[in-house]
């Protein structure tokens, strides 16, 4: 976990040493109306709109958090879920460390086009990017299309990880157990160490910031 095994007392500079930097580019992919937008608006600034335009193209926004002696630094895409988009994807997975699938647990479709994420990213994406399907709407399970048991088994079968979320009020609306690569590692395939970032029991700190891309 991270903040294991920090600077001894006898180190100089141990303070500024410990401070360690993780950078991550995460993407958000789906169908349109899942509620992508909404997630990662409740994740960046805490809220949530009943009513949320639909994105154009991508939007993009910074989310800086402290883990322990670890800042975090998240480069999040939230891409438009809308067909017409479809071929923009790749530039936004394209080096992605993690991706998350989301779909709405009251239509199954979504689920299905879900699926179809994951295979494009297995088969697309870098080999070491991290997957998470995320079943958004739990606030609603009344009127759920899509059982628990099912989306889990499916992720189990996939090396998925998976949570159920609702932006309305809250549940899950953390960014759960992402690689953290050493900081002065490299960015390539071979020998790199990971560990589990949760950042789940972590409130948000530094600057955010928000900006649209892609055509109006």
């Amino acid at each position: 976990m991270a903040g294991r095994g920090g600077g001894g007392p006898n180190r100089p500079n141990g303070a500024a040493a410990a401070n360690k930097i993780c950078q991550f580019k995460l993407v958000l992919l789906g169908e349109s109306a899942v509620g992508k937008s909404s997630l990662v608006l409740r994740f960046v600034k805490g809220q949530f709109h009943e009513f949320q335009e639909s994105t154009i193209g991508a939007a993009f926004l910074t989310q800086t958090v402290c883990l322990d002696d670890t800042t975090v630094k998240f480069e999040i895409w939230d891409t438009a879920g809308q067909e017409r988009y479809h071929s923009l994807a790749p530039m936004y997975y394209r080096g992605a460390q993690a991706a998350i699938v989301v779909y709405d647990i009251t239509n199954t479709d979504t689920f299905d086009r879900a699926k179809n994420w994951v295979k494009e990213l297995q088969r697309q994406a870098s080999p070491n990017i991290v997957i998470a399907l995320a079943g958004n709407k739990a606030d609603i399970a009344n009127k759920r299309a899509v059982e628990f048991q099912e989306a889990q088994a499916y992720a189990d079968d996939n090396s998925l990880l998976f949570m159920e979320t609702s932006a309305k009020t809250a549940m899950n609306s953390h960014i759960p157990k992402l690689p953290k690569s050493e900081p002065q590692g490299t960015a390539g395939q071979g020998g790199r160490t990971r560990t589990g970032v949760d950042l789940e029991q972590t409130n948000p700190q530094g600057s955010s910031s928000s900006r649209c891309c892609g055509g109006n």
